[in-house]
């Protein structure tokens, strides 16, 4: 296990992220009110579920939905600068040095799971988390996850309960570090509107399976790894990473000692047939090491881009003061223009691209388990 030395900058980003001006003194939550973010230096506006949507979810604007987490900044924050070993930055290495161990199980990937499980999720109508299939989509991941998990008797699946009724799921491989490293993907999805039709094949039941394929090799492996390995599977990201920012505040707040985390959301249409690692609201390090890793465990090449504040779930990570990176399909001028509709289906999905980002998925977490 390396850690590396003390770092300035993630020292500077996160009293940057303690520096956000306090949130609103009057709460409205009695209201019915929701308090969103779409900037580090925005203190918040409070608006109605619709309002949201309306403003925010419907025009694709990043934001956070900050109203049962408004202390996360500060927690991540206060926690980096009040423990040295959370002050220093991990050490992440050069280039990869597992490779054969790797390659040995990314060999035992299967596209037809892929496709199999996409196709489950599209099925439901929507999958949006406050609405009518909140909870029984809730309840088909929360299943899938314990039938691929069940290979390895080791492995734990647990629900992350919310303020709403679609829990997170969270699958965990245990290390002999204590420490954790985290790849993630949300499974809520939404339409045109918040009861309309919402298959989200790629936004983003295919990160979802991307990670799920990864978690059944592992365990079905039996892989022991040094760090702990955990599956985030998180509900209401669509409504401003909710889930998200649910679970990193309570890992923030308990002083767990996350590594590293690796977010995916949507990875199968890419027009440029590449991997795009994201750059912006990241950490750079870690970002950087899993850019390394594209050529050598993917046949695809490497984009990058920038998604801009509250893109995906990595957001709330950051929020949290941990190191965490975004990889998703195609840079945002290519992206899928089927998202957030009723077009959103498995006809647009690429099974052969979502693929390559679960080669992706176990070189980084077998990478990550010497961190």
């Amino acid at each position: 296990m390396v850690r590396g030395i003390f770092s300035v900058l993630l020292l500077q980003a996160c009293l940057a992220l303690a520096a956000v001006p306090a949130v609103p003194v009057v709460d409205r939550r009695a209201d019915g009110l929701r308090l969103v973010k779409t900037s580090d230096e925005d203190p918040g506006t409070w608006m109605t579920e619709e309002e949201k949507f309306e403003n925010l979810v419907s025009k694709r604007i990043g934001f956070m939905d900050i109203t049962d987490t408004m202390e996360l900044e500060a927690i991540g924050a206060q926690r980096m600068t009040t423990n040295v070993k959370r002050a220093s930055a991990l050490a992440f290495p050069t280039t990869p040095s597992h490779q054969t161990e790797a390659k040995a199980l990314i060999a035992n990937l299967k596209q037809s799971n892929l496709q199999t499980w996409t196709n489950s999720l599209a099925d439901f109508y929507n999958r949006y988390y406050r609405g009518s299939y909140a909870a029984s989509s809730a309840t088909w991941m929360h299943d899938t996850v314990v039938s691929v998990a069940s290979a390895n008797p080791a492995i734990t699946v647990k629900q992350f309960t919310h303020s709403y009724n679609q829990p997170s799921v969270i699958a965990a491989i245990p290390g002999t570090s204590g420490s954790v490293v985290v790849v993630s993907a949300h499974y809520d999805s939404v339409g045109s509107s918040t009861s309309g039709r919402a298959p989200g094949a790629d936004d983003n039941a295919s990160g979802v399976v991307t990670i799920l394929e990864a978690l059944r090799v592992l365990a079905a492996a039996k892989y022991k790894p040094g760090n702990t390995l955990e599956f985030h599977f998180y509900s209401g990201e669509e409504g401003g990473l909710l889930g998200s920012r649910d679970v990193f505040n309570s890992y923030a707040s308990n002083d767990v000692d996350v590594l590293a985390v690796m977010n995916q959301d949507m990875t199968g249409f890419s027009p440029n047939n590449v991997i795009a690692v994201y750059t912006d609201y990241v950490d750079s390090s870690l970002t950087s090491f899993i850019q390394k890793l594209v050529p050598v465990y993917t046949s695809l090449p490497l984009s990058t881009d920038k998604c801009g504040y509250g893109c995906s779930d990595h957001a709330s990570a950051r929020s949290a003061g941990y190191a965490a990176a975004y990889v998703c399909d195609e840079n945002m001028a290519d992206s899928s223009p089927y998202i957030h509709s009723a077009s959103d289906t498995v006809s647009t999905v690429s099974f052969p691209h979502v693929l390559e980002h679960a080669k992706l998925t176990v070189g980084f977490l077998v990478e990550a388990s010497y961190f």
